[in-house]
This record gives C-alpha cells, structure tokens and sequence, in this order.
C-alpha cells in the first residue's frame, strides 16, 4: 500500500524537524523546545523500540545488524566506508518507523522530533516551516563524539578500549565519524533549502538564542 506525500504531510502538520550533523546542538535544542513550549519530544533514536520488534531482515537489513550482532567489537572495527554506508542506511531504513509513530503521536498535540530521516523524504512529507538544519564543524563532531556521558557513547567508548589494540582501533572508528560528518555531507545539508543554523566552535554558550532562532521559524514563539 501506498499512502501519498500530501496525505502524509497533513498528519504531520504538528510535528517539527531538527535534523543536521552530530554535535550541533540537536538533542539539546529539542528538548529546549519540548520544555519551553510544551511539545511533545522524541530524542534520539525514539522510535527503536518498535523497529526493534517490526523490522526484518530482508525489507530493513541495516537496522536489524544490531539486533544480529554477536560481538560489539564488530560495530567498531568495520571500515570507515561501510560505517558511512550503513549510518545514512540506517536513516532511511527508520524513516518509515519514524513517520508511522510521528503520525500517532502528533494527534495528541505538537511535536518536536530530532530525527535522521533523509532530506529528500522531509522535502516530500513536511514543510519548510516544519524543518530545521543544524550544522557544526567536522572537527567538533570528530573529536567530541566521545565527550558525552550518554549510555550509549560510553559504551562504544567501552567496547573500543576493550579491543587488543584500541588506539588503532579508535582511529578506524574516528575516520568512520569523519566520512559520517564529511565535507560532501555537510554541504548536503547546508544546501537543502531547509532553514539552518551553524554551530561555531568558539565555546561560547547560544543555547537560548539558538531556541529564540527555532522557535521563531517554527511559529512557536506565541505558543502556550
């Protein structure tokens, strides 16, 4: 079956889009929003808890390869290629999952969603006023991956350090994080016609004003 664009963009007229690359602010703004405004949020990753039961292998090969995963040093000492490869498959694998929960929930009230889904498919099934980039320099989302304490993070971080040589190993991992977050990447996003935002790499705190920026895009600024 299929259902048409137009049908799900109606749906998802009460949901808001932040998508970009890995530590420009994303899951932080979100929950900004949620909290500000009142929205409904889905962080990260939301929607796993279904994909982990529904998915097959043979429809979503890239989202069951956790689900098969026998050794964990396996995830991290995969090619930098195949890391990349997998990321964005991942995205659009999930961007079904994502849509089927976004819909359900977003009757129930606004929603703000830090999501991967692919940009083509936010172009089909949402509008610019709906939609958010956020951008920050390669060297950020490289070498501050790690930085974070979120159970997941720390538990790669783990599992690299518990390989026979974990200093290479966190290099083939590192060099993966770089094609994730490559220049071709970054300029897909920047240059999709979305509304964007720049993280600068300059320590200052712009959190507030980077709510003020989404919240005013997204016509939440009056918002109860």
């Amino acid at each position: 079956m299929l259902i048409e664009n137009n049908i799900i963009r109606y749906y998802l007229r009460n949901t808001y889009f932040i998508t970009g690359t890995a530590y420009a602010g994303k899951s932080t703004a979100a929950k900004m929003i949620s909290e500000r405004y009142g929205l409904i949020l889905c962080g990260e990753n939301y929607f796993t808890e279904v994909a982990d039961k529904a998915a097959q292998p043979e429809i979503q090969p890239d989202l069951c390869y956790i689900r098969i995963l026998t050794d964990w040093k396996d995830f991290v000492t995969r090619s930098p290629q195949e890391y990349e490869r997998w990321m964005y498959s991942t995205g659009r694998e999930a961007a079904g999952f994502e849509v089927a929960q976004l819909i359900s929930l977003s009757q129930k009230g606004k929603v703000i969603v830090d999501t991967n889904i692919p940009l083509d498919i936010l172009h089909e099934i949402s509008d610019h006023d709906h939609v958010a980039v956020m951008l920050s320099p390669q060297s950020m989302s490289v070498e501050r991956f790690f930085d974070r304490s979120d159970p997941e993070k720390q538990f790669l971080l783990s599992v690299i350090e518990s390989c026979d040589d974990p200093g290479s190993v966190m290099e083939n991992y590192r060099q993966g994080l770089a094609l994730i977050n490559s220049r071709r990447h970054y300029d897909e996003y920047a240059k999709s016609g979305f509304f964007t935002l720049t993280r600068e790499d300059d320590g200052k705190d712009t959190r507030d004003e980077v709510c003020n920026a989404l919240a005013a895009h997204f016509g939440l600024s009056d918002a109860g």
